[in-house]
């Protein structure tokens, strides 16, 4: 008999993964449809998942998309989480700082002076 592929529930999968907290935060965010594999919406936490699928759901403000490399045997330490999957998310430019703040502190009460003037006069 042929060997049945190896599956695994996709809230259990993504908690593992170290993707979210709880398992109950990943279920609700797969329940809610937010996550897809291979392109479809998934609705239910038990949908089983294996190595080769692709998930796409939202972290944060960051659209994360991974391909499934393995599966896990338990939700072990961060570097072990990484080696379950491949990052397929595109990498984006971190915005810059707020340019007006230049890292010298608070401004002194004669700068404060200055500034006060200058937006009184509108310029």
């Amino acid at each position: 008999m042929a060997e049945a592929q190896a599956k695994l529930r996709i809230d259990k999968w993504l908690w593992q993964a170290r993707f979210f907290k709880t398992r109950s935060l990943a279920a609700k965010q797969v329940g809610g449809g937010h996550v897809r594999v291979n392109g479809n919406r998934v609705l239910k936490p038990a949908f089983a998942v294996g190595p080769g699928d692709v998930l796409t759901f939202a972290q944060g403000r960051v659209v994360r998309v991974v391909r499934i490399v393995a599966l896990g045997v338990r939700r072990g330490p961060a570097t072990e989480a990484q080696t379950l999957y491949a990052d397929l998310t595109e990498k984006r430019e971190e915005t810059p700082p707020n340019p007006k703040f230049e890292g010298k502190g608070r401004p002194t009460k004669r700068q404060r002076r200055t500034l006060d003037l200058s937006r009184r006069n509108g310029g």
